[in-house]
């Protein structure tokens, strides 16, 4: 059984350590050793039954050792990944056991999935890419390195391009196409396609002025 280090001891690394330890209670599955994070005290004065063992920055990696990426910011998710990755490390995928795939559901590297969350026939995912508890339709594609908040609805056909940053609450319209690095803010209905990098926040989700 490998270790399972957890990559930022924030709220969302204490969630996904409960996720784990989920899925360990259906099936041992890892060891689990801990908390990286570059602030060392992250986890003074917070109940939680496991520490801050060492910094992303300077852990090397061993052998028997896997780790789990707890980061939301896609731009930060992609340089950790990256970095982590030159010094060889492997990134589990942390699916909770009530979560739903298909058969024909395919994913990269570092999958995140909470509980409750679906990702539906033929649909694709990159690597290092997070699901909230948010259901996924199907034929949708998403790009590395993006994060779909809690109680997203990305209804089928969409695409969804990398480093892109759904908020909670948002709904995709049939068939559009949200390009690289777009942030759909927090409870946007989308009905338009989203241009690279573009912001949008309300109903129906408009672009933010520059």
């Amino acid at each position: 059984m490998k270790k399972i280090l957890i990559i930022g001891a924030g709220g969302f690394g204490r969630e996904l350590l409960q996720w784990i330890k989920d899925i360990n209670d259906v099936r041992p599955t890892w060891e689990i050793a801990g908390f990286l994070d570059d602030n060392l005290h992250a986890l003074d004065n917070v109940k939680c039954d496991y520490q801050v063992i060492g910094r992303i920055s300077d852990w090397q990696p061993a052998d028997d050792e896997e780790f789990a990426l707890a980061l939301g910011e896609p731009k930060i998710k992609e340089i950790v990944a990256a970095s982590m990755k030159a010094r060889g490390a492997v990134f589990a995928s942390v699916i909770h056991p009530t979560a739903t795939l298909t058969q024909f559901s395919r994913y990269g590297e570092g999958l995140v999935m909470f509980p409750y969350s679906k990702l539906s026939v033929n649909s694709c995912v990159g690597d290092f890419v997070t699901i909230l508890s948010s259901g996924i339709g199907h034929d949708v594609e998403i790009g590395d390195h993006t994060t779909i908040s809690g109680a997203c609805s990305i209804l089928p056909n969409v695409r969804i391009g990398k480093r892109v940053f759904l908020a909670a609450n948002v709904a995709i319209a049939n068939n559009l196409t949200i390009r690289d690095d777009a942030y759909i803010g927090l409870g946007s209905i989308v009905i338009n396609d989203v241009a690279a990098g573009q912001k949008t926040f309300c109903n129906p989700a408009r672009v933010l002025p520059a």
